[in-house]
């Protein structure tokens, strides 16, 4: 009878545009993983809307401890895929931590992310810090700010922790990144010592998204960087204050994938296919009308099922504003993208600059030829499978085909220098050059040797 009816409505799709064709699905039961962040939501919103369910998709999708369970999850088959942070699926298939081929044919958001200081560190670093005409705190703020605090913690002995969610993450990246540019050593790793506070002047360590605040609040750290609701929280709860968000660090920035083992795609392509185009509906929805569906796609967000915070705190960033020190909100409409900008496209360009970064701290410990990162984006990011996924939602009448990079080769414009902190363009198809030019990390034939750089 399942069958019957799966043939029913797709010969109905065949006879009316705008809805689904059915692939013939080589697996249709499927579960997928998540962490209760924001960026969840094209998951969340493909299981409501009924986007998994157009494609005759029965999905469950269920909430994980952490980044390295999740991992986990879809490397054993316990889950079939999952929300990633980008780094994921590239470090696995390089053999850094975990060694697994995961593959990516959907990039789930740009931007996102923002770095937040303790009350008591922003309250010593304020009066320092340029103002606007009408008397608000100038952003970007930089991380010289902070140089004073470090200088007096170390006087008196202490370290300066900050939180950020795992190793290869997005927020590890751009927490050192906005350190970086202001002048501070975030640490190097080696592959004898996997801390990455190497000859750090601020030690970083590894918390889960949400409990950053209780953290925070605790006093075990002195600032964090993770995804959205958790900078919000902070200032809901009048413990902490973001000072930057990742889209004033690098405007329109990557940030979560879509991620699945290769042999998964290999074994049940249709069923890839089916997953992106229903992923692809998601995010359309989500940007769709100037972001009319926000305040609904808040409210999914907001149960416990998903990520369990409170609507007003989700709201705060979901809905184009994001609320610095308490009071002062301000109009941020790209702080969370989903589809504009081909956001969901699955860019080598976005996987080469994490390899970069993997190379500037020595997760990746010897130099490689730009030929490598580029063979690594490729075996990673699987922009075919995603345009494939594309076609058919077109043909279907359910996108626009103006809305898709056909003709990419995989690779962005180069980011200009005037949208990233430090002044530095990124072309991700000259990564030993993009690394020549950053002052903070390693260059060239360079290598952590013990406490040293070599080379």
């Amino acid at each position: 009878m399942k069958k019957l009816l799966i043939g029913l409505i797709a010969s109905t799709a065949l006879a009316a545009p705008g809805f689904a064709e059915m692939l013939d699905l080589e697996k249709d039961e499927l579960t997928f993983g998540f962490i209760k962040l924001t960026d969840m939501a094209p998951l969340a919103v493909a299981y409501e809307q009924g986007f998994f369910d157009d494609e005759g998709l029965f999905v469950t999708l269920e909430a994980q401890a952490n980044w390295k369970v999740l991992l986990d999850g879809v490397i054993d088959g316990t889950l079939d895929g999952a929300h990633m942070l980008a780094g994921q699926p590239l470090a696995a298939t390089i053999g850094y931590g975990t060694e697994a081929h995961i593959v990516t044919p959907f990039s789930m958001d740009l931007n996102g992310n923002a770095i937040t200081l303790s009350n008591e560190v922003w309250e010593t670093i304020k009066p320092t810090l340029p103002t606007d005409p009408d008397g608000k705190i100038s952003h970007p703020i930089s991380a010289s700010a902070l140089k004073p605090v470090l200088d007096d913690y170390a006087a008196k002995g202490k370290p300066f922790n900050m939180g950020m969610v795992f190793p290869v993450s997005t927020h590890n990246y751009e927490l050192r990144y906005w350190l970086a540019a202001g002048g501070i050593n975030p640490g190097y790793y080696s592959p004898e010592n996997v801390s990455g506070q190497i000859g750090a002047e601020v030690f970083l360590s590894v918390t889960p998204p949400p409990q950053m605040p209780a953290t925070l609040e605790a006093g075990t750290i002195d600032g964090y960087c993770v995804g959205e609701p958790w900078n919000q929280q902070a200032v809901f709860k009048g413990i902490g204050v973001p000072v930057i968000t990742d889209y004033e660090l690098w405007k329109n920035n990557p940030e979560k994938v879509f991620g699945i083992t290769n042999e998964f795609s290999e074994m049940y392509p249709n069923t890839t296919k089916a997953v992106v185009k229903a992923l692809i509906r998601a995010a359309m929805w989500l940007d769709e009308n100037d972001n009319a569906n926000r305040p609904e796609a808040v409210e999914i967000l907001s149960r416990a099922d998903y990520v369990g915070a409170d609507y007003d705190v989700i709201a705060n960033s979901m809905t184009g504003t994001f609320e610095y020190e308490k009071g002062d909100a301000r109009e941020v409409p790209d702080f969370n993208v989903f589809f504009r900008h081909h956001a969901t496209y699955p860019f080598y360009s976005d996987a080469v600059w994490y390899l970069t970064q993997m190379r500037r701290w020595g997760q990746i410990a010897e130099a490689k030829p730009d030929s490598w990162y580029d063979e690594v984006a490729k075996s990673v990011y699987k922009p075919e499978i995603y345009l494939e996924a594309a076609k058919l939602l077109v043909e279907e009448g359910l996108a626009d085909s103006a809305d898709f990079p056909w003709d990419s080769d995989g690779y962005k414009a180069p980011t200009p220098a005037e949208d990233i902190i430090d002044g530095i363009e990124f072309n991700g198809a000259t990564p030993n050059a993009y690394l020549e030019s950053l002052p903070i990390g390693l260059k060239g034939e360079q290598i952590v040797s013990g406490s040293d750089i070599k080379g």
